[in-house]
């Protein structure tokens, strides 16, 4: 029980570190979890036994068989009427809900550190222009193009919100180029805040990746910086910034680059390609919910949005014929929701992931797809009318989006090729060459932890022992939490070193095999999507059971509990990055570098 105790004073401890603006001082919290222990913890033990029924945590089991009486719940609704327990007990007994006057607890605690605050994050929409469509460049090898990072305002939900749009466009514009090309993009700041744009899973070179610190400086407002960008792989690929990503992508800077491979027949033929961005916007009060300058919030478990977007929209809509095949290009650009994507009553195929196609086509259901992970699909619809493409989790179901199919036949007919299942040579080819380096021992193990700063929680876990988490099932805790009171941290298992210190160097031509664990018993064990930059890398195994049907990759999933080996092919000089995918955790300390020699 102590164990438990000692979550929810936790808690509290992060509450008063903000407010008192001291996240630092760990000592000071430690002091007073001390004192609060020598209480009469009776209303805790209320807390902490609906919290068991709500979430499972470690060390329920010695409240399990314990029911509650109903002056036992109405006490502890008391103290957190937002527990769901707590709405079904107000429908039984028909409370009025207003007679919660302190409401729950912990949103109380995160309400009066937010007003206390003077660092937002400015929010007027004064003057600004709306946001446009997305348009699409088709470009030439060596074109030169001009890229802006704007201030606009966009309708989401029925509120005119402030936004970020590259080009005044959310998502931005669509980069369609033929592999092998090379262009040059010359971007400038109209922000108020200093960014730079990173150029996720092209293998370019490295003054021109985009991370402030290691390949290049921030760009300051008013300033402009030409990139060189080089397409060496086909596939479908997504450009970001990398400063601030937990508020700068979050307000609408994304946008993709597909690229058309060099061979006519990489693909199968279909009626017509479509760019999909997903993602989710937090909307609190007719506004997004607050970020400030001097810290990182939702630092736990990323920030969920309530709003789900497609392209930008919250009503996306798509309209295609009867008998039509359409090929998806599907990109989550989420701070750290994980979608389960799918097309309900549509005839769907998986053909591809981030860099280009799966050595073998496969029909799929749905695709688990995580923040910054690309797939490519293939969708038939064969008869009239309208299908809803759905994210479906154990907890929501969502509509994010609809395709009304209309009944008019297609100009062209594609089914024969998408009722096939078809091998892609090319992919087969190049994969082949990297066969007898399956087997191969491990190089490096990293482990995938969190560290509350001055906290030793004596291997207990606040979590729910799902592999992913898939809604914000603490949101109060955390949104309390910031990149100053926890740090989420990559280990190196031989020499104990983390994040910035871990001391990786390869050399071109390497094949570097490395086992991802992500560790379940942590503090907050969740999953982690991992990307290396300027390289590529094959998915061997997960949890010891051999990939089957391989593609290139440069961001993997890694679920609680779970090792995931890859094969990193190492063919790009320079410093790199390699980091959580999670904003929020990127943010808090959840990145490496490693240096690669001619």
């Amino acid at each position: 029980m102590k164990k438990i105790y000692l979550i929810l004073i936790t808690i509290g401890m992060l509450f008063i570190a903000a407010c008192s603006n001291q996240t630092n001082d760990m000592n000071m919290m430690e002091n007073k979890m001390n004192n609060m222990m020598g209480e009469d913890l009776s209303d805790t033990d209320l807390m902490l036994i609906m919290h068991c029924k709500e979430m499972r945590m470690a060390g329920c089991e010695e409240f399990d068989g314990i029911e509650l009486t109903l002056e036992q719940m109405k006490i502890g609704c008391d103290m957190m009427p937002s527990m769901s327990a707590c709405h079904d007990l107000e429908k039984q007994t028909n409370v009025d809900p207003s007679h919660h006057d302190n409401m729950d607890m912990m949103n109380n605690m995160d309400n009066s550190q937010d007003l206390d605050r003077t660092d937002y994050v400015n929010r007027s929409i004064s003057n600004l222009q709306v946001a446009q469509k997305t348009q699409v460049m088709n470009l030439e090898d060596g074109d030169k193009v001009d890229l802006s990072i704007d201030i606009i305002k966009k309708e989401i939900a029925g509120n005119e919100i402030r936004m970020f749009g590259y080009n005044g466009q959310i998502p931005g514009p669509l980069l369609h180029v033929k592999q092998d090309s090379n262009i040059f993009v010359n971007v400038t700041n109209n922000l108020d805040t200093e960014t730079t744009v990173h150029w996720h899973g092209l293998r370019l070179n490295n003054s021109f990746d985009g991370v402030p610190g290691v390949t290049m400086e921030t760009q300051k407002p008013g300033e402009s910086f030409e990139y060189k960008l080089d397409f060496k792989d086909e596939g479908i690929y997504w450009y970001h910034p990398h400063v601030r990503e937990d508020y700068q992508q979050e307000l609408g800077l994304y946008g993709n680059m597909l690229v058309d491979s060099k061979y006519e027949d990489y693909y199968n033929k279909v009626n017509k390609e479509v760019p999909l961005i997903i993602d989710d916007i937090l909307i609190e009060n007719g506004d997004i919910a607050p970020f400030f300058d001097g810290s990182v919030n939702h630092a736990m478990m990323g920030r969920f949005g309530n709003i789900m977007l497609t392209n930008g929209d919250d009503d996306y809509e798509l309209e295609v014929n009867k008998g039509d095949v359409v090929r998806f290009y599907i990109t989550n650009v989420a701070n750290t929701r994980t979608f389960n994507f799918s097309i309900p009553n549509a005839q769907v195929k998986l053909v591809g992931g981030d860099i280009g196609s799966y050595e073998k086509e496969e029909y799929v259901d749905s695709l688990i797809i995580a923040p910054a992970e690309r797939y490519t699909i293939e969708a038939y619809f064969e008869n009239s009318g309208e299908y809803e493409m759905k994210n479906i989790n154990p907890w929501k179901t969502y509509t994010i989006g609809k395709i009304n199919v209309l009944d008019k036949n297609s100009e062209e007919d594609y089914s024969t090729d998408f009722l096939t299942l078809r091998e892609n040579k090319y992919v087969k080819e190049d994969i082949d060459k990297f066969r007898q380096y399956f087997d191969k021992e491990i190089d490096s193990q990293i482990t995938l932890s969190i560290r509350m700063q001055g906290m030793q929680m004596d291997g207990m876990s606040m979590s729910d022992g799902d592999e992913i988490e898939w809604e914000d099932t603490m949101n109060a805790m955390n949104k309390l939490t910031t990149n100053n009171t926890m740090e989420w941290v990559l280990i190196d298992k031989e020499t104990g070193k983390e994040n910035m210190d871990i001391p990786y160097k390869y050399k071109v031509g390497d094949k570097v095999k490395i086992r991802l664990f992500n560790d379940p018993n942590s503090m907050h064990p969740m999953q982690h999507p991992i990307h290396f930059h300027g390289q590529r890398f094959l998915v061997l195994e997960k949890d010891g059971e051999m990939n089957e049907n391989l593609v290139w990759k440069d961001t993997v999933l890694v679920p609680v509990g779970s090792s995931i080996d890859i094969l990193l092919d190492v063919t790009n000089q320079g410093e790199w990055m390699a980091h959580c995918h999670i904003a929020e955790h990127l943010q808090s300390g959840m990145m490496m570098t490693f240096k690669v020699e001619a």
